[in-house]
C-alpha cells in the first residue's frame, strides 16, 4: 500500500502553491499583457499532471519498473543537457543568454530538474552495488575509489554552471552528492575534503561571473557592518562596499514583505510588494509573497508540511531494509530540503539570492513534474517497507 500520508502532504503543498499562485501572479500577468489567470491555468495543468504522475507511479511494481524509470530519467535528461547548446533555436528557449529549456510546442521543460532525480537514482544504484563502509582505506585510496563519480560530476558542473549559468542547481547537487558519498561508506575526512572542494568551486564560479559578483555585493552590503567591526581598520576599509556599488532592491523588498506580513499576514490578495516590487514573486520570491499575505503562521504551516514530507521519505528509506532504497530516499530528501533552505535563506537575506524554485510552491511546470516523479518513485517503493 503506498504511503498515504506522504501523498496527502504533497497534494496539500501543491494546493497551497496553486492557491497563492492565483494571488501572486495576477499583476505579473497584467504586466506581460496576458489574461489575469494565465499563470494560474498553466500551474494548475502542471499540478494536475503531476498528481496523475504520482498516482500512476505509485501503482507500479518497483521490482519491475523502478530501475527502468530511474535509468531512463538519468540517461535522457543528461543527454538533453549535453545536446542543448547544439540544438536549433526553435527547440531551445534562451533566457538571459543561457539555454535552459527545451521547447516542445507550447511546453517548455528544463532538463536539469529531471536530471536531479535521475542523478540521485544513478548514485544510489551505483553506490549500493559497489561500496560498503570501510575504515581501513587511506584518504588517497578513497579519492581513487570515487574519482569516476567526481569526473561525471565535473562534467555536470560544466553543463549546468557554465553552459546554463545556473550555480544554484550545482549547489543542490553538490550537497546531495556529498551526503550520499558519506552514507555510501566514505570517511568523515573524505567528506570534509568534498566540502572544501565545493566551497572552492563556489568561490571560483562567483569571482568569474559579473552578475554573481553583483549578487554577492548586494548580500555583503547587508551584513558587512556586523562583520567588519571585528576586523582591523585597514581590512575593514578594504572590504567595505558602498551603497551605490551594489543593487539590493530585490532582497530589501523581500524583507519588507516578510515584515509587512507580521504574524497573521495582510490577507490573501492584499499583499502590496507583489505589485511590481518583487519581479519574481511567484517563482524565486514566492516565500516572501506567501509570508506577506499569510504571515508567520502561514509559513509555519508550510514548514510543518515540508517536515512531514521529509520524514515520510526518510521513513520509507529506513524501513525498506534495502541500501539502494535508503540512499535514493536520502537523495530525494536532500534535493527537496536543500532547495527549500537555499530559497528561504536567500529571500530572508541570510545567504546570497539564488534562482532556486521552492519545491511544490514556485511557479514552473518542470520542477512540478520532476518533483512529482520523485515522489511517485518514493510511493512506489513505499509498498516494500516492513512495519
Amino acid at each position: 500500500m503506498p504511503d498515504k500520508v506522504l501523498y496527502i502532504s504533497v497534494v496539500l503543498l501543491f494546493s497551497i502553491g496553486l492557491f497563492f499562485n492565483m494571488s501572486l501572479s495576477i499583476y505579473i500577468a497584467i504586466i506581460h499583457n496576458t489574461t489575469p489567470y494565465t499563470y494560474l491555468n498553466k500551474q494548475a495543468l502542471a499540478i494536475f499532471l503531476g498528481i496523475l504522475l504520482m498516482w500512476g507511479l505509485s501503482r507500479l511494481n518497483p521490482d519491475k519498473w523502478f530501475n527502468l524509470i530511474g535509468m531512463v530519467l538519468f540517461m535522457s535528461s543528461f543527454s538533453f543537457m549535453f545536446l542543448m547548446p547544439f540544438l536549433p533555436d526553435f527547440l531551445v528557449k534562451e533566457v538571459g543568454g543561457a539555454k535552459r529549456w527545451i521547447q516542445l510546442g507550447p511546453l517548455s521543460l528544463a532538463p536539469v530538474e529531471f536530471f536531479k532525480v535521475g542523478f540521485v537514482y544513478f548514485l544510489a544504484w551505483s553506490f549500493a552495488r559497489r561500496f560498503e563502509l570501510s575504515t581501513h582505506l587511506s584518504l588517497w585510496e578513497e579519492i581513487k575509489r570515487f574519482v569516476p563519480y567526481l569526473f561525471v560530476f565535473a562534467v555536470v558542473v560544466v553543463l549546468i554552471a557554465v553552459m546554463q549559468n545556473d550555480l544554484g542547481q550545482v549547489m543542490v547537487l553538490t550537497a546531495t552528492l556529498s551526503i550520499l558519498i558519506l552514507m555510501a561508506g566514505s570517511s568523515a575526512r573524505f567528506f570534509m575534503v568534498l566540502i572544501g572542494l565545493g566551497l572552492l568551486m563556489t568561490i571560483f564560479f562567483i569571482i568569474t561571473s559579473a552578475h554573481r559578483i553583483e549578487r554577492f555585493k548586494s548580500y555583503w552590503l547587508m551584513i558587512q557592518n556586523w562583520i567588519v567591526e571585528f576586523l582591523p581598520n585597514d581590512i575593514s576599509k578594504a572590504l567595505h562596499v558602498n551603497v551605490e556599488e551594489a543593487s539590493f532592491y530585490q532582497i530589501d523588498h523581500s524583507l519588507n514583505a516578510i515584515v509587512n506580513g507580521g504574524w497573521i499576514g495582510t490577507g490573501i490578495g492584499n499583499g502590496t510588494f507583489k505589485l511590481g516590487f518583487l519581479s519574481e514573486v511567484h517563482t524565486d520570491f514566492v516565500l516572501a509573497g506567501i509570508a506577506e499575505e499569510s504571515g508567520v503562521f502561514g509559513l509555519f504551516l508550510i514548514v510543518f508540511l515540508f517536515l512531514i514530507v521529509l520524514h515520510r521519505i526518510l521513513r520509507i528509506g529506513n524501513r525498506g531494509f534495502n541500501k539502494f532504497y535508503l540512499l535514493f530516499s536520502v537523495g530525494i530528501a536532500m534535493i527537496i530540503a536543500t532547495a527549500f533552505l537555499i530559497n528561504a535563506y536567500g529571500v530572508s537575506g541570510i545567504i546570497p539570492i539564488k534562482g532556486i524554485a521552492v519545491p511544490f510552491l514556485s511557479y514552473g511546470g518542470s520542477h512540478i513534474l520532476a518533483t512529482s516523479i520523485a515522489i511517485g518513485m518514493m510511493l512506489m517503493i513505499s509498498k516494500r517497507i516492513k512495519g
